[in-house]
C-alpha cells in the first residue's frame, strides 16, 4: 500500500492549534468525519481515545501516529497533521509532538492495518523527512513530501 492510497491533499492539514491530546484527537476525529460522512466522529473519537488507553501513539521524535479501527470504513483512511505548537502526547521518548498521522482501519482488517503502521513509523523515523515536514509552509508541500518520500530541492 502506498501513503498515496490513504492520503489527500484535503486530509493534510498545516498549523493547526494543538492545546492538548485529547482536544487534538476530537478535531481529527470531526475533521475526517467532514471529508468521509461515511464516518461518525464521535465513534471515531471514542475509538482513538480508547487506543490511546492502551499505550501512546506517540512514536518519538515529535511524531505520533494515532490509529484505530473503525466501522463503516472500506479502506484505510489518513490525516497528516502539522501542529501550531508541541503538545504533550505521552511520547515513548517523552518529547512533546508536532507531527502527526491519524490512520483509521476497516474493522476486519488486521494485516493492513499492521503493515501501514510499519510503513508510517518507517517514513517518520527518517530524520530528513520529519525536517522538511517541519519546514514545509503549507499543506500542499507536506502532502507532496510525505508521498514523495524526498527533500524538496535545497534541503540536505
Amino acid at each position: 500500500m502506498q501513503i498515496t492510497d490513504i492520503l489527500t491533499p484535503e486530509r493534510t492539514l498545516f498549523g493547526v492549534s494543538g492545546g492538548s491530546k485529547k482536544r487534538v484527537l476530537e478535531y481529527s476525529s470531526k475533521f475526517i468525519a467532514q471529508q468521509i460522512p461515511s464516518l461518525d466522529a464521535d465513534e471515531v473519537f471514542t475509538r482513538l481515545v480508547a487506543r490511546e488507553k492502551l499505550g501512546s501513539t506517540g512514536i518519538g521524535q515529535g511524531v505520533a501516529l494515532p490509529h484505530c479501527r473503525i466501522s463503516h470504513c472500506d479502506q484505510p483512511v489518513g490525516t497528516l497533521i502539522k501542529l501550531r505548537d508541541r503538545i504533550d502526547f505521552d511520547a515513548l521518548d517523552g518529547q512533546p509532538v508536532d507531527l502527526m498521522f491519524m490512520l483509521l482501519v476497516p474493522e476486519d482488517a488486521s494485516e493492513i492495518h499492521l503493515q501501514t503502521l510499519a510503513m508510517l513509523a518507517e517514513r517518520f523515523a527518517d530524520e530528513g523527512l520529519r525536517r522538511a515536514l517541519r519546514k514545509a509552509d503549507s499543506p500542499q508541500l507536506m502532502y507532496e513530501i510525505l508521498t514523495a518520500n524526498q527533500l524538496p530541492s535545497g534541503e540536505d
